[in-house]
């Protein structure tokens, strides 16, 4: 297994998740409406708005899973966060960075996940919308677009909730 790596911009992505004053909140029928609509539009049964702090990911917002957090070494978010774009593992079994990770060798069992990351304007990385599923598969175009549109409605409900509280 591949810990999840550490972003250049590492203690100002913290601090601006930290800004936003979300972590550890009571979860928000605003955030829940959005994870159990893309856990029924891609027939997934795990959907998660997952925040990652210095060692954990935390879960705002999560369809399938009992656990309100994990470890950030053994999350797929963490890797997720390094690059702008949605990262698709199509068999995690098959993937030498999540192969022998203790989420894919026993619950949940991870085969298939799309993460979305949440970036701010300024570009730091807060967390993703991701989608799980036990069975190898891939996203098509299609599904990639909504997928994208579904961040982007996380990252206003974010955003407008930050505003809120600075107004």
């Amino acid at each position: 297994m591949l810990a999840a790596p550490t972003p250049p911009n590492e203690a100002e992505r913290i601090a601006a998740l930290y800004a936003l004053l979300i972590l550890d909140t009571p979860r928000e029928e605003r955030f829940d409406k959005i994870v159990e609509f893309a856990a029924s539009e891609f027939d997934v049964p795990i959907a998660l708005i997952s925040l990652l702090d210095s060692d954990r990911q935390w879960f705002k917002s999560c369809v399938g899973l009992d656990a309100c957090e994990t470890g950030r070494d053994i999350s797929f978010c963490g890797h997720a966060i390094m690059r702008a774009e949605i990262m698709e593992v199509r068999d995690a079994a098959q993937d030498p960075r999540f192969a022998d990770n203790p989420l894919v060798t026993g619950p949940p069992h991870i085969r298939f996940y799309a993460g979305a990351p949440l970036l701010l304007p300024n570009g730091y990385a807060l967390g993703t919308i991701c989608l799980i599923d036990t069975k190898p598969r891939q996203l098509d175009d299609v599904e990639m677009a909504i997928l994208s549109t579904l961040r982007g409605l996380v990252m206003q409900e974010l955003q407008s909730q930050q505003e809120a509280s600075h107004a």
